[in-house]
């Protein structure tokens, strides 16, 4: 944390080693937003804390900069709380535990948290740096982004006053985003009812574990492994041939980052041991193989267990396996408008026994046409309503259609093509961000979104790269100063 502090801008990096240190999962943004509160206090800047949790803080223009246009800069507050098997970092009270790479930051087995950390460092920056030249700023703080844009859907009309919007919260060095897809999710709750286990069985556990994961967004076209397709493979197969039965399947955690790791604990007949062990080891080489150039660490690990009081019956058993294999995931259409972007897709994120005997499966969908978000999303409903289960849709939010005679665009485009020597991509994006809810409530707003380099968004191999990152902070530090008046 020291070497972070030490890197160049200083005044940026000292925000982010700060912002990191501050536990602050979906949902639990007390901590975080205290710290904001305090900073706005010593640095006498006034605040407004909404109903929802969301933090607004403003800065006035410095001397002459008064007429310029007012510039809202926008990020949030919490992380995606993604840690490797091996980890035992407690999200809710441990600090990020980030170090140099080489070119990168990364953290110890965690997720680092420079989504959206580093845009809330730069938006510190801004407010606190003195030799900055800028009209009025407002930076705006939202809550719970990852598991729902909660801060943004609850978003208060009238709570700040600029029509230029500039969200940090993009992962792509050279690009600058002007759309983005919207999303929904699609929940389906399975009851179920158990028989006891009589000792003539044996118990096994398989674990799939070491796959990359990554944002269900960004990262939904690069053919990763899917946890929990992987491990229903192996079940479903082993359930016509060997006959298992299912005692539990436990895989994936967030509705928005493809799943890394499930297990499953299962009987089967002693007379099967053998040649059910052969099976293991030949589905599990056969599906590495098919993921060896995007999965390299991929591992199907199976031991015995401890044999469990009841299983799943047949039924249900059935029900469940059927559903989750012909429930699809992945990229369902490309854009037909923007070359190499994705127009729709799907991911199957977790599976979960929970209380009350009920099996829930959360899957999220995403599209930049709002019409296709509703048919796959339908889709997926209808494969869960074939296996008897109750689906129910959340989280619905809309996408941010561009506009290609947007003046900021221009302006951040124009000052990147002048500090850097190119062009840089101007297009929408897959991943969601919340400017689509923020036009919902301000439908004279102009945005854009930009970032530094990230990669592994949403997983333990999340880095950001720090020329990137200098960089990204020399084109917001010239678009605030060469702002126009009006």
């Amino acid at each position: 944390m020291k070497d972070i502090s030490s890197l160049e801008p200083k005044i940026l990096w000292h925000y982010f080693a700060d912002v990191i240190k501050i536990p602050r999962p979906s949902g639990k943004e007390e901590k975080i937003r205290q710290y904001l509160l305090n900073f706005a206090e010593k640095s006498g800047l006034e605040t407004v804390t909404d109903k929802t949790g969301n933090v607004l803080i403003r800065k006035n223009a410095t001397s002459g900069m008064e007429a310029v246009k007012p510039v809202v800069l926008q990020g949030h507050m919490d992380i995606v709380a993604e840690k490797n098997s091996e980890s035992n970092h407690d999200f809710d009270n441990d600090p990020i535990r980030a170090y140099i790479d080489g070119e990168w930051i990364t953290a110890d087995g965690t997720t680092l948290g420079a989504d959206d950390g580093i845009g809330m460092a730069a938006m510190l920056a801004v407010l606190s740096d003195e030799g900055l030249k800028h009209g009025p700023i407002e930076c705006l703080f939202t809550i719970e982004e990852e598991t729902g844009m909660i801060g943004a859907k609850r978003l208060e009309p009238g709570l700040f006053n600029g029509k230029t919007l500039i969200n940090l919260d993009s992962e792509d060095e050279g690009e600058l985003f002007i759309g983005c897809a919207g999303g929904i999710d699609t929940l389906a709750t399975l009851s179920y009812k158990t028989k006891p286990v009589h000792n003539k069985f044996l118990a096994y556990k398989i674990t799939i574990d070491g796959l990359k994961g990554g944002h269900s967004g960004d990262n939904i076209d690069k053919g990763l492994g899917n946890s929990n397709k992987i491990l229903n493979r192996i079940l479903w197969n082993a359930a016509k041939l060997y006959k298992i039965r299912i005692s539990y399947f436990n895989g994936g955690n967030l509705r928005n980052a493809i799943p890394r790791k499930a297990s499953a604990v299962f009987i089967i007949k002693k007379k099967y041991q053998n040649i059910f062990e052969s099976y293991l080891n030949k589905i599990s080489g056969e599906i590495k193989n098919e993921l060896a150039a995007t999965e390299p660490g991929l591992q199907i690990n199976y031991e015995h267990a401890g044999l469990p009081k009841e299983v799943l019956t047949k039924s249900v058993q059935k029900q469940l396996l059927n559903a989750i294999y012909a429930c699809p995931h992945g990229v369902v259409a490309m854009s037909q408008e923007m070359k190499d972007m994705v127009e729709t897709s799907t991911n199957l994120a977790s599976v979960k026994f929970i209380e009350g005997n009920r099996i829930l499966i959360t899957t999220s969908q995403r599209s930049s046409v709002d019409s296709s978000k509703q048919d796959i999303a339908d889709q997926v409903a209808s494969t869960f309503l074939l296996a008897k289960a109750k689906v129910e849709f959340t989280g619905s939010y809309p996408g941010w259609a561009p506009n290609p005679d947007s003046e900021i665009v221009k302006i951040v485009a124009g000052s990147y093509e002048k500090l850097f020597n190119k062009k840089p991509v101007v297009r929408s994006m897959h991943a969601g961000l919340e400017c689509g809810l923020f036009l919902e409530k301000y439908p004279d707003l102009d945005m854009i979104s930009v970032g530094p380099q990230i990669k592994g968004v949403h997983s333990p191999d999340e880095k950001l790269h720090i020329g990137s990152t200098q960089r990204f902070w020399k084109l917001l530090v010239d678009v605030l100063e060469n702002m126009p008046e009006g």
